[in-house]
């Protein structure tokens, strides 16, 4: 089972720049042409918020017609800058995101391996929450089934990274104590995905690992320093490949959208090793 993570896209209205300069559309058009170009090709691919940049209908439209080339099934979950209901009215068919009114919280079986989208939004602030009644369903849902290796998937990272600016917006101190809780009991958790923080982190966390996926279009500046600038900076686009067996579990590789060349042999025809 082999499934692809991007985060973060941020589409705008057609024709608008974020930040007046960086052409979010652009990017995500390269990356979804560099993973149809996978081989092997992805199972599937989660999509962990911020879809668009401000929750607009016409942003969604925007989104539809450029995952519309995706030659794989998508996934999308809810981030700070989306809208529940707008996304829900444009993609009709993806039913698992609920009704009116409803978090958008389900799983999905994909062979071996169960996803479990959490919904951590809490407008109009841009920081993550999760209430009783989300912390409930994830806890009732991951004990319906003890056995099926799961990977949890939300937004708001359940950690502070180091990234001053970020943390402030992070998960709720207190709803990620309350999800390390139940996690820590089901050791069929593989992993916590998110989004959020655009760059490539993970850590221990409840007894697995939570990791942060970076962004296909612009990332977060890497600056650990107490009080630092919020900052973005064109490194570059990428994504994460998660490929799990069940003899060694889940394993997370950073891709690249961009070719960087390649790929060049370490040894020559002969097998002698090219020095």
């Amino acid at each position: 089972m082999l499934f692809a993570q991007i985060s973060d896209l941020h589409i705008k209205r057609p024709g608008k720049l974020a930040y007046r300069r960086v052409d979010t559309a652009a990017y995500l058009e390269r990356c979804v042409a560099r993973l149809n170009t996978l081989t092997p090709r992805p199972d599937f691919v989660v999509l962990t918020g911020d879809l668009v940049d401000f929750g607009a209908r016409e942003e969604y439209e925007h989104l539809r017609r450029l995952l519309t080339p995706l030659e794989i099934p998508y996934y999308l979950v809810i981030g700070n800058h989306d809208g529940r209901d707008a996304l829900r009215e444009v993609f009709p068919e993806h039913t698992y995101l609920g009704k009116p009114g409803d978090f958008v919280q389900y799983t999905a079986m994909f062979g071996p391996l169960r996803l479990v989208a959490l919904d951590t939004q809490d407008p109009p602030n841009g920081g993550g929450k999760l209430c009783d009644e989300r912390l409930q369903w994830l806890d009732a849902t991951l004990a319906s089934d003890t056995q099926t290796p799961t990977v949890v998937a939300m937004h708001h990272p359940p950690f502070a990274c180091g990234i001053e600016h970020m943390d402030i917006q992070a998960l709720d101190v207190a709803d990620a104590a309350k999800l390390a809780a139940i996690v820590r009991r089901f050791d069929n958790v593989e992993r916590v995905i998110c989004g959020h923080v655009h760059r490539p982190i993970h850590t221990r966390f409840a007894g697995t690992v939570a990791s942060v996926c970076p962004s296909p279009a612009h990332q977060v500046a890497l600056d650990l320093r107490e009080g630092g600038p919020s900052a973005w900076v064109l490194d570059p686009p990428s994504f994460q490949l998660h490929r799990f067996t069940p003899q060694t579990g889940l394993v997370s590789h950073l891709a690249f959208v961009d070719d960087a060349g390649g790929s060049h042999p370490f040894y020559d025809a002969a097998g002698k090793l090219i020095d």
